[in-house]
């Protein structure tokens, strides 16, 4: 049996990052009521990101990982973020 490397988050840290997220969440629909066009959509997803970053990060224990399945993550976000950017192409030349 190897030995595990344990970490404790905590309560104060948890808080933190709720208190961020409601932020966050109060942001995304204080954009949603202004009129900025198509970059509605680009602000929407940057806050969107943003929040699924900083879930991945803690809640998901992302940021106590080694430095490879970091990597792997990343990479896989960001094809995600290219095939996603390339459908914004369609909507953005209607």
């Amino acid at each position: 049996m190897s030995a595990e490397n344990k970490h404790i988050v905590s309560y104060k840290t948890f808080v933190s990052v709720w208190v961020i997220l409601m932020f966050l969440t109060a942001v995304t629909v204080w954009i949603a009521k202004i009129d900025l066009g198509f970059l509605n959509v680009v602000a929407a997803l940057t806050v969107a990101t943003t929040k699924a970053l900083i879930v991945i990060l803690f809640f998901m224990h992302l940021k106590y990982e080694n430095r490879l399945f970091k990597i792997s993550v990343f990479i896989t976000f960001l094809i995600l973020a290219i095939f996603i950017g390339f459908t914004f192409f369609d909507v953005a030349y209607r």
